[in-house]
């Protein structure tokens, strides 16, 4: 009975109900689409290329482990295990095939390298190669793949190199033709011997090879008596598992780790690795961030709908419908329209989830060797949430119409109630209370992970509480209003009393405009204010002369010496960066030439001195924060992991400031390069009197290396970060649409229901024209409203957020993008309200008057 009551409701208002269908889709859409990108996370496949012919992979373990032991009271204990992934690969010894060679079912052991190797263009030095990463091998595991020749002979000699058939096509060369590598010394021309390609596949799509001489491949690899992997080739019949098994006992003792089928696609691409935590993460910031802002636009859409039924509803109770037929009517039309809607919108959700993850395959986000996983999990929680989520909506919405008396309910569907619930007040106080904690527990937060949530957070909260506290806000605001509108003739003068009268439904309007301002400045700004102190800091602590920047993969230390030897250089500082952990725990961190590194470097030290640091190999730098949460100081013991995960112990020998513009551990630059994947400076500070043409006359062996000014490189630096924003724009973008969507929903159904109250004031004297102006100046003040409010929520955000991040109360707000910011607001907002204005009053006032309300 109360289903079908539900469903004529619905046929009867379906202009109603479009808006919360609306507001329901794009929340499924972008659950589905959140949930999707998380899934990828979990369970995303790797597919392996190179060692697509070894069945069993043999690798060094790539994470860093700790075990706890902690005792209980009642003589028991309870041990813990956690494991980190490192950020470069780490490398196993050699002798490691020899443990496994004589196992039962082995027919090969194919020991492998895999190192930096990009082909280079000799006048340029820019890579030669598309996006995908280049790497070099030994020929003698092609087999791994395998490849096979296509033309021309194996490398037998150091000046050999076999390209792949890709490469060979991309660019044209051929066997006898040479080509300019650069690896992980100077870059090196070679003589293509051959041309190679993946035998019964087609080329390998996420990277380019290069195949060299087995002494060459050694050399290059710079890592004596260590592989990249082993790949095992089972005897014919042998039972993969049973083999896996044996291996593995083989190994005892070791920390190598045996794998098969999909799991040697992690081994194989260790971006792909790592892509899956960032793709967790970030889906589930998204995910979290999106369900927040979806519950307060929904909840909000839902209590417009159900104010403009007030009157049914009220009439409703007095003929007698009990609190609980009421709430069951709301319930049930909920579930149909939130069934409706998260089925449509899972569905768009898919192709928005599939869009999403190919652009952050474009930014360089993930790599394009993690595929999208498209399963059912995430379409049944956008399902279940918005079924969940528009029942709570719709119950919470009605709780007060459904509740009151039938009398109280008729009167207040003709004059809106003087004041709010106290209860709705209370909430909106408390949840007041709350944002600004969080405001002041970011402003004690320092780094970015742990800021970046409690940001958006504090951001959602505060909205919410406007969303509360939105009637009695209007009705102040209205009342500020009144003398600035009032020149405004008579549509001021209606403005002014519409919005102080009317001041719930004009609070719904204002609640999605403060979140659309609050959030887009807060997202616009976050990055900007982190980016230009940490650029701030890194120009202040920069002494050098100049600066060496590679079009390519790096600057090689070759290169660093030629400037060396130039005349008027009196210091040369190559800088690698990587992260590394301290326990479990992440730091950036860079690795510097200690010799001569105050004349380059001034990362203004606190404790300790730069000298000490720059005269003793097994020293480190470490930055205040890093200090604090190591609990170090200048003297005290850091055992750290390298980028490949290898342990080692230094001394603090310095502690500084500038941790956001140098990162937060300085360590010596050979100790670091050496574990790194690509050990080539990412700059080289120089210090001297040598000017730009006598530098650049040294450089000329080595093309594709600029050297620029300090600014110059300052503004290069700024335009990657630039980059690496706009995925946190792309991830947030959704958001934002989703806010800007809610505002010009919002708008239409509240201008869209007062076709009476148009109606009225025509059969009053009333022009469309001046109507529209009404309009038009409600729209404009309601915007002014939110603008104010919805800034001083970003502003009281960023300003925690600098605090905590750079130690300054001054965030970096651009003027040009906050104006922008807020006309688009404007735009939205006037578009979604004249456009349902001249709809409504196409209708004749006398047909409307006369109509059944």
């Amino acid at each position: 009975m109360m289903l079908r009551y539900a469903l004529q409701t619905i046929r009867d208002r379906k202009g109603g109900f479009l808006g919360a269908l609306l507001a329901l889709m794009c929340a499924a859409a972008l659950v589905t689409a959140c949930g999707t990108l998380l899934e990828t996370g979990l369970r995303g496949r790797i597919e392996t290329e190179r060692y697509a012919a070894a069945p069993l992979i043999v690798s060094a373990d790539q994470n860093v482990h700790r075990t706890t032991v902690k005792h209980k009271g009642n003589g028991k204990t309870k041990v813990k295990h956690k494991a980190k992934p490192v950020a470069e690969r780490a490398w196993l010894p050699a002798a490691t095939a020899d443990r496994i060679r004589n196992v039962d079912g082995v027919r090969e052991v194919v020991p492998e390298l895999t190192f930096l190797a990009v082909p280079v263009a000799r006048s340029t030095g820019k890579p030669a190669t598309s996006s995908t990463p280049s790497y070099g091998h030994s020929w003698a595991s092609a087999s791994l793949t395998p490849f096979v020749l296509t033309a021309g002979r194996p490398p037998v000699s150091a000046e050999d190199v076999v390209i792949d058939r890709s490469l060979a096509e991309r660019t044209g060369l051929k066997p006898g033709d040479r080509l300019t590598v650069q690896s992980t010394g100077a870059p090196r021309p070679y003589r293509i011997s051959g041309v190679a390609a993946p035998a019964h596949r087609g080329d390998l799509r996420q990277q380019t090879s290069l195949f060299f001489s087995g002494a060459e491949a050694a050399r290059l690899s710079a890592r004596p008596g260590q592989v990249t992997a082993l790949g095992v080739v089972p005897a014919p019949g042998t039972d993969l598992d049973r083999l896996k098994r044996q291996v593995e006992q083989a190994l005892g003792g070791t920390t190598a780790q045996v794998s098969t089928g999909d799991d040697r696609g992690p081994v194989e691409f260790l971006d792909a690795a790592g892509a899956r935590i960032k793709l967790v993460s970030m889906g589930g910031a998204m995910g979290g961030t999106s369900l927040l802002v979806a519950i307060l636009v929904v909840v909000g859409t839902f209590a417009l709908s159900i104010q403009q039924r007030h009157r049914e509803l009220a009439l409703l109770r007095a003929i007698a419908a009990t609190p609980r037929q009421v709430r069951r009517l709301l319930g049930r039309e909920a579930l149909v329209v939130g069934a409706v809607a998260g089925v449509l919108g899972s569905l768009a959700g898919l192709p928005l989830a599939g869009w999403l993850h190919s652009r952050f395959i474009d930014m360089g986000a993930i790599p394009p060797s993690l595929e999208r996983t498209a399963g059912i999990f995430p379409v049944f929680a956008a399902v279940a949430v918005t079924l969940l989520g528009a029942w709570a909506a719709a119950r919470i919405s009605g709780r007060r119409i459904a509740r009151i008396r039938p009398a109280e309910a008729m009167a207040e569907s003709t004059v809106e109630r003087e004041r709010p619930a106290a209860v709705r007040i209370a909430a909106g106080l408390v949840l007041l209370a709350g944002g600004g904690a969080l405001v002041a527990v970011l402003g004690s937060l320092r780094t970015e992970a742990a800021s970046t949530p409690v940001t958006f957070l504090a951001v959602v909260v505060l909205a919410t509480a406007v969303s509360l506290l939105g009637p009695l806000l209007v009705k102040v605001a209205a009342a500020l209003l009144a003398g600035p509108l009032r020149p405004a003739g008579s549509g001021g003068t209606l403005a002014t009393a519409n919005i102080r009268g009317n001041s719930t439904r004009m609070a719904a309007v204002v609640t999605p405009l403060t979140l659309l301002i609050a959030m887009t400045c807060t997202v616009l700004f976050v990055q900007p204010t982190l980016g230009d102190a940490a650029r701030a800091q890194a120009r202040e602590g920069t002494r050098a002369t100049w600066v060496l920047s590679s079009q390519g993969p790096g600057v090689p230390s070759a290169a660093a010496e030629t400037v060396r030897r130039t005349q008027g250089v009196t210091a040369v500082t190559e800088v690698v960066r990587t992260t590394v952990r301290v326990g479990l725990e992440k730091f950036t961190a860079q690795g510097v030439t200690q010799a001569g590194l105050a004349h380059t470097w001034d990362p203004e030290v606190t404790s300790g001195s730069l000298a000490g640091f720059a005269a003793r190999p097994g020293t480190a730098a470490i930055s205040e924060l890093a200090a604090e949460q190591l609990g170090l100081h200048a003297g005290s013991e850091l055992k750290v992991h390298l980028g490949d995960g290898t342990p080692t112990t230094l001394t603090v020998a310095a502690v500084y400031t500038r941790g956001l513009g140098f990162g937060d551990l300085t360590l010596p630059h050979d100790l670091v390069a050496r574990h790194m994947d690509n050990p080539l400076a990412a700059t080289v500070l120089v210090a001297g009197d040598s000017d730009r043409s006598r530098l650049a006359a040294a450089l000329q062996k080595f093309p594709g290396i600029a050297v620029l000014a300090p600014a110059t490189a300052d503004r290069l630096h700024a335009d990657r970060q630039q980059q690496n924003a706009e995925v946190n724009y792309l991830a947030m973008g959704l958001v934002l649409a989703f806010t800007a969507i809610a505002v010009v929903n919002t708008l239409a159904m509240s201008v869209s229901e007062r076709i009476r109250e148009f109606a009225m004031l025509r059969l009053a004297g009333a022009t469309r024209r001046q109507v529209l102006r009404m309009l038009r100046i409600e729209a404009l003040s309601l915007l002014l409203i939110a603008a104010v409010v919805g800034t001083g929520i970003a502003l009281a955000v960023l300003t925690a957020f600098s605090i905590g991040m750079t130690g300054s109360a001054a965030p970096t707000v651009l003027p040009s993008v906050y104006a922008t910011v807020v006309g688009a607001a404007a735009l939205l907002a006037l578009v979604a309200s004249t456009l349902p204005g001249r709809l409504a009053l196409k209708v004749s006032p006398v047909e409307v008057a006369t109509s059944r309300q």
